[in-house]
């Protein structure tokens, strides 16, 4: 099987031979990264994930995800303990080595939840969102180097501003945008020159925090028993970033309104360094921007994965809307403070 000839070769590169493989299985889910789950013969547990040829088409803040990764992983595991994450095996970064980039890392436990079954009970989803912003809340305790944006430098050097960041990463998406045509509910021009105009808010944005900004129920493993389930781990860190905590919450209420998720605020206030979260106009001009870049990535994105129809069209028919009401939301705000 082709994927587990390539898993087999970065296995070579690290001493692991074809006998030490007891299982070795594909995981599905993911749109970019190859991942499969690989079990040694002595019980451990590993997950291997390779990245696309760099020839593929991709999003411009794709290149070099597994750096992000790495970042994630390695941030989260030394600052703030109690987070279960993914322990980093071993990993090669640079693409142009002989295997190629992949990142082994220890398999976390549990199943995603998204999807789970039987569906949780409500006690039982009030307390796991309770959890998970508790966790979350350590997670942007970790204060990043000195810059901001993403630590893979996919969109140039770190930045001083969490501004100047954030309106290359707006800038990357709609210019991918325009190159692959992709279909938004209005042109990029308008959009780009009202995120523009919303720009002077990030400068209240002064510390670089450890934002992973793919918080979906997809990327959140769940492990245990009904009735006495917890958070077995946060995983997918590729699209990690140094900037605004806030932008978080925008993955962690997909689709929906963060300020309505009155447990996962609770658990967030218990640990975050900052305390309860205040939804002033500052944080809800904010928290619009983020879910403008959000939801253009996932509109953009149908186009270099080649997206089947059907997905498109969901995508379209789900996010679209979305992104026009993030879009209604940042002019409003923007007439307010006049």
């Amino acid at each position: 099987m082709k994927s587990r000839a390539t898993v087999s070769t970065v296995l070579d590169d690290i001493g692991i031979g074809a006998g030490r493989i007891a299982a070795c299985s594909p995981l599905t889910g993911g749109t970019y990264n190859a991942v499969t789950r690989v079990t040694l013969t002595d019980g451990r547990d590993w997950v291997v994930k390779i990245p696309p040829p760099t020839t593929a088409a991709a999003m411009s803040y794709e290149r070099d995800l597994l750096v992000n990764e790495v970042t994630f992983y390695s941030a989260a595991a030394a600052a703030t303990g109690d987070v279960a994450v993914p322990g980093v095996v071993h990993s090669r970064l640079d693409p142009g080595s002989a295997t190629g980039p992949y990142l082994i890392m220890s398999a976390c436990p549990g199943r995603p939840w998204y999807g789970i079954s039987p569906a949780l009970a409500d006690r039982e989803e009030r307390r796991l969102r309770h959890e998970l912003g508790r966790l979350v809340g350590r997670l942007h305790s970790v204060t990043g180097p000195g810059g901001f944006g993403y630590p893979a430098q996919a969109l140039g050097p770190l930045a001083p501003t969490w501004r100047q960041a954030f309106t290359a990463m707006t800038d990357a998406v709609l210019a991918d945008a325009d190159a692959y045509g992709a279909r938004l509910p209005r042109p990029t021009d308008p959009i780009r020159a009202l995120l523009a105009a919303a720009a002077p808010v990030l400068d209240d944005v002064t510390r670089p925090a450890l934002v992973h900004f793919d918080l979906w129920q997809g990327n959140l493993l769940v492990d245990g028993e009904p009735g006495a389930r917890t958070i077995g781990g946060i995983i997918d860190g590729e699209r990690m970033f140094w900037g605004d905590p806030a932008a978080d919450f925008v993955s962690l209420a997909l689709l929906g309104d963060v300020e309505k998720d009155e447990d996962l605020l609770a658990g967030y206030a218990s640990s975050a360094a900052d305390g309860a979260v205040v939804f002033d106009s500052s944080l809800r001009l904010r928290l619009a921007l983020y879910r403008c870049y959000l939801y253009l990535i996932m509109l953009v994105e149908t186009v270099p994965r080649r997206s089947p129809a059907e997905t498109r069209e969901w995508v379209w028919r789900e996010v679209g809307p979305q992104l026009e009401s993030a879009l209604v939301d940042v002019e409003s705000a923007l007439r307010t403070r006049e």
